[in-house]
């Protein structure tokens, strides 16, 4: 199911990359990089091979335009995330399971890891979606988002882009086949990643809790702090 998900993906994309080039391009990886689960990823190789095969657009545009819109969109995304998100949280998190203890290690992971996970997640499709928002809701530091965020946009429509443009035949010719593979390589990382947190979360919990004392409460401006008196 998750690659016929992924083919319908790229059948649809295909003809925008053909019709807008550029527009669509930029459009896509901003909206991924808000927040929008479409595949920003797809769209930018997609246009690196459609680039080398037909010459109608110029590969340093498309990157450019990667990158601006992972910036861009991952700026819309943290702006949006720290505004919202926390609030809704506090307020509705309990219903889905995010209890205050969990958001307390939200941001505990944010403050001792946000760089790598603002970073690399660029380079991780479900953090791509979601790096920002969730920067954001836990009142990462805007500067080192702004560095991070565009050091890795930059980097990451760099390597797709050329990989795109330069290897795309032979990214076709494997697609279907490496497809698999990466499924099962998902799968496997899933299993690994929850098992992971399921035996250490206790551990980063406490470890918030005593970092980020008290009740929480939302600050405009600025972190998530103890609720006076506490």
């Amino acid at each position: 199911m998750a690659l016929m998900e992924a083919s319908m993906f790229v059948e649809t994309i295909k003809p925008l990359i053909a019709q807008h080039g550029y527009l669509a391009v930029f459009c896509i990886v901003m909206l991924e990089s808000v927040g929008v689960p479409i595949p920003g990823e797809t769209a930018l190789v997609l246009a690196a091979i459609f680039a080398g095969a037909t010459g109608l657009l110029d590969i340093k545009l498309v990157i450019a335009l990667a990158a601006a819109g992972a910036i861009l969109g991952g700026n819309i995304g943290f702006w949006a995330g720290r505004r919202f998100g926390l609030p809704l949280l506090l307020t509705h998190g309990g219903k889905v399971g995010f209890s205050d203890e969990r958001i307390k290690l939200g941001q505990y992971l944010f403050d001792h890891y946000g760089a790598k996970i603002v970073f690399f997640g660029r380079f991780v499709a479900i953090l791509r979606i979601f790096a920002a928002l969730l920067a954001g809701v836990n009142r990462y530091s805007w500067g080192q988002f702004m560095f991070f965020n565009a050091t890795g946009g930059v980097i990451w429509a760099a390597i797709f882009g050329v990989g795109g443009y330069a290897f795309g035949d032979a990214v076709e010719r494997v697609a279907g086949p490496l497809g698999k593979i990466v499924l099962a390589l998902v799968v496997l990382g899933v299993a690994i990643g929850w098992w992971l947190i399921h035996t250490q979360e206790q551990k980063f919990i406490a470890r918030a809790v005593a970092a980020y004392p008290g009740p929480l409460r939302v600050v405009p401006g600025e972190l998530v702090e103890p609720a006076p008196g506490e």
